[in-house]
Order: structure tokens, then C-alpha cells, then sequence
């Protein structure tokens, strides 16, 4: 936590800051020896505080497209999609350029499932306790929202195997367009321009 000597590493320290004291005062550091005992409490703390950057983080989301006249959907997919996704990308980089391929495609497939399996369910869960009513999620074509995430998984798997499970700039082509034609159609469900059977 010292100052950087650097100018720009002094505005990179600036700029983070905010982010990094809290957690510098509220977690354990488990690199130390001493540290390394307290490793639950930095697992555990860790949670709880990326919840609460995630609660400001949507909700400062939510003001800035409100201003800008931006709805929560195009927020939600893109600004938002992208800005979560950011850390697993800089993550996996940082193991693929190590020699771990799986664990690179590993931890981007773990944290959605972390997020589906854990980070939606128990804030539902407490709130369902706390108010004793289920949390009411309200989105148009949520169904057929479901079944184009599916058919991208299709998607992405058989873009794989035609590039022969090598990544190229045709792949990445491929998984930008895919990301493309997946935004636009569920804004077309949201915005009711396409009408969801189901």
C-alpha cells in the first residue's frame, strides 16, 4: 500500500483507491505467514464485499443510463455484461499466458456458474425469509431469453470444433458476432419487436 514512484502508477493507486483501501482495512492479508490462518475470513469477506460493489456498481448503472436516457435491459446487456465479464477476461489471460489453458476456460465457466448458482439465489433466499414473499423477476421473454443462451452454448461449442479447437482471429471474429446476434434478439424480446411464443 505504499506510493507508487511513478506518475502513472501514482494515478492508477488514485484511481482504485476507494476500492482497495476498504478492503485493505476489513481483509486479512493470507500471503503473510501470519495471514494464512485467517484464510476463511478473506474468503468470506471477500463475498460480502463484492456484493456490496455490485450493489453500487448496478445502481450506479441504473442513474447513469436514467440520465443519459439508457434502459436497465441495454445497460444490463452491455455495459454491465461487459464491465463483470472484464475480470474474468484479465484472469484467464493472466493463467493462459502461464501454460493453463483449462484453468483459463475453467474460471470463465466457474464464475457464471458461481453467479447462477449462488450469486442470484441467496439474496432471494434472504428476502424471501426477511419478507416471507418470493422475489418477483419480471422480464419479457424470459423463456425464449433461456432457450437463445442455450442455442449460443450450441453455438459457441460447434465454432470451436469448426476452428478445430484452435483460438484464432476467426474465432474471436465468430464469438463477437455471436455475442452480437445474442444482444439484438433478446432487445428484440424485451422491446416486444419479436413476440416470445411461450
Amino acid at each position: 500500500m505504499g506510493w507508487p514512484s511513478s506518475p502513472r502508477k501514482r494515478l492508477t493507486y488514485i484511481l482504485v483507491a476507494p476500492i482497495l483501501f476498504p478492503l485493505w482495512l476489513t481483509l486479512p492479508d493470507t500471503r503473510t505467514p501470519r495471514g494464512k490462518k485467517f484464510f476463511p475470513i478473506t474468503f468470506i469477506g471477500s463475498i460480502f464485499w463484492i456484493a456490496a460493489y455490485s450493489y453500487l456498481m448496478v445502481w450506479w448503472a441504473n442513474v447513469a443510463g436514467d440520465t443519459v436516457a439508457i434502459p436497465p435491459e441495454v445497460m444490463g446487456l452491455t455495459f454491465l455484461a461487459a464491465g463483470t465479464s472484464i475480470p474474468d477476461l484479465i484472469t484467464s489471460v493472466i493463467v493462459a499466458r502461464k501454460g493453463y489453458g483449462d484453468m483459463a476456460v475453467s474460471s470463465s465457466v466457474g464464475s457464471n456458474i458461481f453467479d447462477v448458482t449462488v450469486g442470484l439465489p441467496v439474496p432471494w433466499l434472504l428476502y424471501g425469509l426477511i419478507y416471507g414473499k418470493p422475489v418477483e423477476v419480471n422480464s419479457v421473454g424470459m423463456v425464449c431469453s433461456i432457450a437463445i443462451l442455450f442455442c449460443m452454448l450450441l453455438f459457441v461449442i460447434m465454432s470451436i470444433a469448426c476452428f478445430r479447437w484452435k483460438m484464432n482471429k476467426g474465432l474471436g471474429f465468430t464469438m463477437f458476432i455471436l455475442y452480437f446476434v445474442f444482444v439484438a434478439v433478446s432487445l428484440m424480446f424485451e422491446y416486444e419487436w419479436l413476440v416470445c411464443p411461450v
